[in-house]
């Protein structure tokens, strides 16, 4: 078990759980390894899953009717990574997810996660925390789009994904960004120089 102990160790890192708890939330689970290019929510889908990444890269983008792609966010190891309004109105998802490497993950089925939360307090705490965390990273989000320049959103991007460069295509952050990938490549060289 010390694969999943580690996992375990990470959600008890959040809030504490019971081992009990981890064995419920075990069973309503689906370890995957997942190939680099894999969809794990598609647009227009109504969503019933939410993962726990446990290696590589997934990112959450929106697509217009002329395919151009927007990049909203990068998911990296031990984040949980789903449509969240999606989930919680039963609705579409605006979103897509798709591993932008190979990775491996856990797959919840959220409903249930949900009725183990109504079950167990502490899980509905650690359930609180992870919102909480969402929302804290969405604000973030929102005021670097609004009060950073390009090169400073880079520079923030780059603090939290160190090694980001390796990890995620140029295109993918230059979208990310709100850029183009020659906008992208002529920040990379400025901060270079410096």
């Amino acid at each position: 078990m010390g694969e999943t102990q580690s996992h375990a160790n990470f959600l008890n890192s959040i809030s504490n759980i019971s081992e009990e708890i981890v064995v419920e939330l075990l069973k309503i689970s689906e370890y995957k390894k997942v190939k680099a290019g894999k969809q794990l929510v598609k647009f227009n889908e109504v969503p019933s899953k939410v993962y726990m990444l446990i290696s590589g890269v997934v990112r959450c983008y929106l697509s217009t009717e002329s395919g151009k792609e927007f990049n909203k966010s990068f998911y990296m190891p031990y984040n949980f990574v789903g449509p969240l309004t999606s989930l919680i109105q039963k609705s579409p998802s605006l979103f897509a997810f798709e591993a932008l490497a190979d990775s491996e993950m856990y797959e919840v089925d959220y409903y249930k996660l949900i009725e183990l939360c109504k079950k167990h307090e502490s899980l509905n705490t650690l359930y609180s925390r992870i919102l909480e965390t969402v929302y804290i990273a969405y604000e973030k989000r929102l005021v670097e789009l609004i009060s950073l320049d390009a090169k400073d959103r880079y520079t923030e991007l780059r603090k939290q994904i160190p090694n980001l460069d390796t990890l995620i295509p140029q295109y993918h952050i230059a979208s990310y960004l709100g850029i183009t990938a020659v906008q992208l490549s002529r920040i990379r060289k400025k901060i270079d120089i410096n």
